[in-house]
């Protein structure tokens, strides 16, 4: 797997199961490097669609893909506050200058008041029996939600405002830095 480094920029590849890539974010600056997980930022990214669509991200993001865990966390940076959306799927790799997963469907989205919902139940019971997933795979993705929301009661370093607002600001530096 390629190594990385602060102020590294890539892009952002998520596939579904079948292999065929689901979307693409153009911009992803790696703004930390910790043993079991990276740390990205970027702001106002164009974002491909699979069909095709383009479109752009509305605010600033701190992103957080992790090595053994089986889910991904974006903390969006709203002006009512941060919120979260969290993605169930296969640990990160990166080749090509791309972090590449695999998206299971299932999300969580936490709110700025602490209340979280579970998304996209039905896409996920749909792609498991078009797709057929095995039941180890079921079991990892199962799993990988139960872990997410256990980091998440946990007030994990992940969900702290500070962290993360300290994080855009590291951002908005190495950003800077490219313009000079």
């Amino acid at each position: 797997m390629q190594k990385v480094k602060s102020g590294d920029e890539l892009q952002i590849q998520c596939y579904k199961h079948n292999g065929k890539i689901n979307c693409n974010w153009h911009e992803a600056v790696i703004i930390d490097v910790k043993n079991d997980y990276i740390v990205c930022a970027n702001s106002k990214s164009l974002v491909t669609e699979a069909d095709g669509s383009v479109w752009k991200t509305k605010e600033p993001a701190i992103m957080y893909f992790f090595k053994d865990h089986w889910f991904n966390v974006i903390a969006q940076l709203k002006k009512t506050g941060i919120s979260y959306y969290c993605n169930i799927a296969t640990p990160y790799i990166i080749e090509d200058d791309t972090i590449k997963y695999i998206d299971y469907d299932l999300d969580l989205r936490i709110f700025p008041n602490g209340s979280y919902k579970i998304l996209d139940r039905n896409e996920y019971k749909y792609h498991k029996k078009i797709m057929g997933y095995s039941e180890e795979l079921d079991m990892a993705v199962k799993n990988g939600l139960d872990d997410l929301i256990n980091f998440y009661k946990k007030d994990k370093v992940i969900f702290d405002t500070n962290n993360n607002l300290k994080y855009r600001e590291k951002y908005l530096k190495l950003k800077n830095k490219e313009k000079v």
